[in-house]
């Protein structure tokens, strides 16, 4: 934040107080509220308010009358529960600060934090205040990542039940059932200065952060990065899809073969067949649309450097 008067900038320290609002209906908020509660206040953050939210249509309003009256609102959900009530951090000076309770928490790992409740509790406690862009798909921030092809395919079939008690493993079930029923689509990113490429891919992912589906996918990728990064991973193989995730987890030089990278402010991107598109897990859009960042927007509660 920049002093008005002198020009220069002004460090914050995080806020001492907060209201904690958890998604009861994510992988694990139901079971962890009490404890989340407990280990913030002994930790010295003093709850104004704490309330966990059972049903969806409550999730929104909540978040939106924390932002209004509190220094800082402590989410407690999935990265999906993150990006759909970011919104509402824009154009506050509200601290977003979280909870990973979901099942991928790529949000998480794109912040270094490591995706445990005392973890998330010590860098909200010990912390330091962090500026962040945020993407934008057609207008609507997210946090994160999207992504086209078989992501939005498992997120929108995957059974509730597998994904509550078998959490990530569900989901390596769940793409191996889709991977048989997958096809390939033709994608078209068309850039700021008008040029336009066309070719096969199997994914494609729209990045603010590092991390997409609990790894880190797209490693040249930061969250004060002023760009936002489509990534496609190239080819009309559900193989080669295999390979790139394979080759990618384990860093190898291969790697790099598999995957085309876009960098820019505002890009325009659309596929062939039309394809839906999961932003944070959540399926919410389809091509075509419009992929932009959001530059230095909100405050949020992150790692000290040497803290994990």
């Amino acid at each position: 934040m920049m002093d008005r008067a002198t020009g220069e900038s002004v460090l914050r320290e995080i806020p001492r107080q907060a209201i904690l609002i958890v998604n009861a209906m994510s992988r694990s908020g139901a079971d962890v509220f009490d404890e989340v509660r407990d280990k913030l206040i002994a930790a010295g953050v003093e709850l104004i308010e704490a309330h966990a939210i059972n049903n969806p249509d409550d999730m929104e309003p909540a978040v939106r009358n924390a932002v209004a009256k509190a220094p800082m609102v402590i989410i407690g959900g999935g990265d999906g529960s993150l990006s759909s009530n970011v919104d509402f951090f824009v154009g506050h000076d509200t601290v977003f600060a979280f909870i990973p309770l979901g099942t991928a928490n790529s949000f998480a790992g794109t912040l270094g934090i490591p995706k445990d409740i005392d973890s998330a509790v010590d860098v909200i406690a010990n912390g330091v205040l962090k500026r962040i862009d945020l993407g934008r798909i057609d207008g609507d921030y997210f946090v994160n990542a999207a992504a086209i092809g078989l992501s939005p395919m498992i997120a929108q079939t995957v059974p509730h039940r597998l994904k509550r008690y078998l959490g990530i493993v569900g989901y390596l079930i769940w793409a191996s059932w889709c991977a048989v029923r997958f096809r390939p689509f033709k994608i078209i990113i068309t850039s700021e200065d008008g040029l336009k490429e066309k070719f096969w891919a199997t994914e494609v992912r729209i990045a603010n952060g590092s991390h997409h589906g609990g790894l880190e996918l797209i490693e040249s990728q930061q969250v004060d990065s002023g760009v936002i990064v489509i990534q496609a991973v190239t080819g009309r193989s559900v193989w080669g899809l295999s390979w790139s995730w394979f080759a990618t987890i384990f860093k190898l030089r291969a790697r790099h073969g598999t995957t085309r990278e876009f960098r820019g402010t505002n890009m325009q991107l659309n596929a062939r067949p039309r394809q839906n598109i999961s932003i944070d897990g959540e399926v919410a859009a389809t091509t075509p649309v419009t992929v932009s960042i959001a530059g230095d927007v909100i405050e949020v509660a992150a790692p000290r450097e040497g803290q994990f």
